[in-house]
């Protein structure tokens, strides 16, 4: 088929099983994956192969950028020690686990190796869609986890395939210098682009050529990493962390809200996309099983599942209490939980994508021209793992989080609640001084104050609008306008002193947002077109950034 065909069909099959999956209460990965089923037993479709890159280059940077921009970089912090080991000590022993399974059901050494680290990491995209109902600080926890374990498993990937198919000899000392290069590349790359990206943001004034911008940093920043032979994944999440502090200051409100939208309708319908299409892979994938019988193959994948799945629980309910028998200290005895509330943690290691481009991205001969024995049964174990691990946990996620007792973060409320009080505050704080820089007519700044008094005592969602009409308006709009860049400005401090979540920033910066977009159009009436702010905030007549 055609390519527009093809995209024509993936993207009609995404809003309808979307549609059907949320009309009907069911789960979105398992449901898209079943109707990518349905349309790869069509013969059109049976003959559409996925190449890796396409996944590894098109897909993964702009879903895994998107992911870091929008976690938690303080819940990262906090639980820095949890998210490493789950993202690299559990990668590795599942690997193991896996391998050791795959041999002992006639798998070579070094295929089995190679199953083991493509069905190892976590999968971002699939995590996020069954864990939205989860607690703030589990929520973080699986999303870094999935966004850093990408990194662990190509690199082992990279390791075991040369010794699959070149019969490279592996050294510890070689691999894990390969590691450590993989992981330390990887991040300086990605601090590198973070940089140049923040230099360009702080001279764009264009929206249009922000938002280009913001489409083209993660592509950017995963091929030099990937041509180098370091880890595009970690580039990419360390890109998006770094961004995702700096954004804020160095980004307009009109840029944030266009870019915001961008990412959220792009980033469903990849996501949606890649399971549709690993469905659409599916009968292709069980059809071309020829070394074994498809007993033995569904037996293998079954046991690999079962693996996958018993090894994570194992490590979960294992590795934390032997830290807690070494590690005492009090901030650590705080971040401890139950054996009912670890659980949905050890329940959601959903796979997904990533599995699926490193299996086919398996040559299928090695270096000498030989067939590769296993390749069929290898492929085939993975898509299995998946589709297992989105059914079998990807379903029932709602009834582990309903037995676990989890509810929403009642602190994220505090913070919002306490960020909204103390950034009125800085308004208040600075509106006299203000409303004389800018000659605004008493009576608009007395209504303004007025204002936000009542906005603080009624911790109100969002401020009143500008007034349409009277003397003084304009003034009053830019007096408003100036005091939002005071608010966002404290509202960064906040963040910045860890006073509140990354996630109450973004709830509260996008109600600042909207309201400075306001005030920019009701200026446009007057003057033709708005003036220009720095990107972070709002200037003051002399030049200042606010709340300075």
């Amino acid at each position: 088929m055609r390519g527009l065909e093809v995209i024509v069909v993936i993207l009609a099959a995404v809003l309808a099983m979307t549609w059907l999956a949320r009309r009907l209460r069911w789960n979105e990965p398992v449901l898209l994956v079943a109707g990518g089923c349905l349309i790869g037993l069509t013969p059109e479709f049976r003959t559409l192969v996925l190449p890796p890159p396409v996944v590894l280059l098109l897909f993964l940077p702009p879903l895994l950028y998107w992911e870091s921009l929008t976690t938690s970089l303080r819940e990262i912090r906090t639980n820095l020690r949890g998210i490493v080991l789950l993202a690299t000590g559990l990668v590795l022993a599942t690997a193991a686990a896996v391998a050791g399974v795959g041999h002992a059901l006639g798998l070579s050494w070094p295929l089995a190796f190679v199953l083991g680290a493509v069905v190892a990491p976590t999968d971002a995209i699939a995590v996020q869609a069954v864990a939205r109902l989860l607690p703030r600080r589990i929520q973080t926890i699986l999303r870094a986890e999935s966004l850093i374990n990408d990194g662990t498993a190509l690199a082992l990937y990279a390791v075991v395939v040369g010794v699959a198919v070149q019969g490279q000899a592996v050294t510890w000392s070689g691999t894990a210098a390969r590691f450590l290069l993989a992981y330390a590349g990887g991040v300086a790359i990605g601090a590198a682009c973070a940089a140049v990206v923040v230099a360009l943001r702080r001279r764009l004034r264009d929206r249009v050529l922000e938002s280009a911008l913001a489409v083209l940093t993660p592509f950017a920043t995963y091929l030099p990493a990937q041509v180098l032979g370091v880890s595009g994944v970690l580039a990419v999440v360390t890109c998006g962390l770094i961004l995702s502090q700096a954004g804020p200051k160095v980004i307009s409100a009109g840029a944030r809200v266009q870019i915001t939208g961008f990412w959220e309708v792009s980033t469903f319908i990849l996501n949606s996309a890649l399971f549709v299409l690993v469905g659409i892979q599916t009968p292709a994938i069980v059809s071309a099983i020829s070394s074994v019988s498809l007993g033995h193959a569904v037996v293998t994948a079954l046991l690999v599942g079962g693996v996958v799945i018993a090894t994570r629980l194992l490590w979960l309910y294992s590795v934390p209490y032997l830290l807690r028998a070494v590690d005492r200290r009090p901030v650590q005895r705080r971040l401890r939980s139950g054996a009912r509330e670890r659980f949905p943690v050890a329940w959601s290691g959903v796979r997904g994508a990533v599995s699926l481009a490193a299996a086919l991205g398996v040559p299928t001969t090695t270096a000498a021209g030989r067939p590769l024995g296993g390749h069929g049964l290898l492929v085939f174990t993975a898509v299995a793992v998946i589709l297992v691990t989105l059914v079998v946990q990807g379903t029932t996620m709602p009834a582990v989080i309903h037995w676990a007792g989890l509810r929403g973060d009642p602190d994220e409320i505090t913070e919002e609640r306490r960020a909204h009080r103390q950034i009125v505050n800085a308004a208040l704080e600075a509106l006299p001084d203000y409303a004389d820089r800018l000659d605004t007519p008493p009576e608009i700044a007395d209504a303004i104050l007025s204002e936000l008094r009542q906005y603080e005592a009624e911790d109100a969602a969002e401020d009143a609008g500008p007034p349409d009409t009277g003397p003084g308006v304009r003034a009053g709009l830019e007096l408003r306008r100036t005091l939002i860049g005071v608010k966002r400005s404290a509202l960064i401090r906040l963040r910045d002193q860890r006073t509140i979540d990354d996630i109450v920033l973004r709830r509260l910066q996008s109600v600042l947002d909207s309201e400075e977009i306001r005030i920019e159009l009701a200026l446009r009436s007057f003057t033709g077109r708005p003036p220009s702010p720095p990107a972070g905030g709002t200037a003051d007549p002399r030049g200042r950034a606010p709340g300075k």
